[in-house]
Formats: structure tokens, sequence, C-alpha cells
């Protein structure tokens, strides 16, 4: 019986050729998908300044729960109250309520 010597390969690029084995075609799979989710948002118009809805404001109230001020394309803003089961309208918000309040000259910031 005699024992064989097996020459080591260098640590080094083993680890490195599988590394580059798991990280290549992660990079690819992570790239398809955002050029899926973009091709999905120019089809579908979900998000830009021509979107249906566009959220103004969101207020959080406890760990669950928020106010979320949402404007329409038509210029519609409306207050939807999210808690964690659950989705319901608050109200209508006219353009007086979401404006901002002009600041007098003399004061100092």
């Amino acid at each position: 019986m005699s024992a064989e010597a097996v020459p080591d390969a260098p640590a080094a690029s083993s680890f490195a050729g599988e590394l580059l084995a798991i990280v290549l075609p992660l990079a690819f799979i992570i790239a398809g998908l955002l050029v899926v989710l973009r091709l999905l948002r120019r089809r579908y118009g979900l998000t830009g300044p021509d979107a249906p809805l566009s959220i103004l404001q969101i207020l959080p109230l406890g760990p669950r729960e928020r106010l979320v001020l949402v404007k329409s394309r038509s210029g519609r803003v409306f207050t939807v109250g999210v808690a964690a089961q659950n989705v319901s309208f608050i109200t209508d918000l006219d353009h007086a309520d979401i404006a901002t309040p002009d600041k007098p000259e003399g004061d100092a910031p």
C-alpha cells in the first residue's frame, strides 16, 4: 500500500472560483429582474408624473397605522387610513388644506 501524494490546488483560486460561480448567476438574475420591473412600470404606467395615483405624504400614527395623503391624476387629494388589516377612506381635502402657508417677511428662520 503506497500512499500517493495529491498536489493541493491553491485555496485562494478555488475559493475565488466558487465565489464567482455563485455571484455571477446571481448578478444576472438581479439584472434580469430589474429589467422586467422597468418594463412593467413603463407598460402599465405605475410610476412617474402621469401615474394615476401618487402619494404626497405618509403620517405614522402607530407601529402599523398611518394616514396617507393620495393625489389623483385629476388633482383630487384625499386621505386614506392604513392599518395592518384595513384600509379606509377618511376625507377629501381642499387645495387650501394642503397648501403650504406663506411665511411673513419679518420672520427669520
